[in-house]
């Protein structure tokens, strides 16, 4: 099993693997964020309810449903 971005290192920059859902909805919101296959991603803080993650010039919020989704 690879790891996700729960598990992730606060302030290390990660290439995302892989995104594991069958959620076509769910592909189409992270794809529109940046969030892909290749690109970087680098977690800035975790929270009790998720973390927040720095994709291209954005920062976003996403919940743990979301952070177990993106394997890195």
């Amino acid at each position: 099993m690879s790891m996700t971005l729960k598990n992730a290192e606060e302030g290390r920059e990660y290439i995302i693997r892989d995104i594991i859902t069958d959620d076509e909805d769910l592909n189409a919101f992270l794809f529109s964020l940046g969030c892909y296959k290749g690109e970087t991603i680098t977690v800035v803080s975790h929270l009790k309810s998720g973390c927040v993650v720095s994709i291209k010039d954005g920062r976003y919020n996403i919940d743990n449903q979301l952070s177990e989704a993106i394997a890195i």
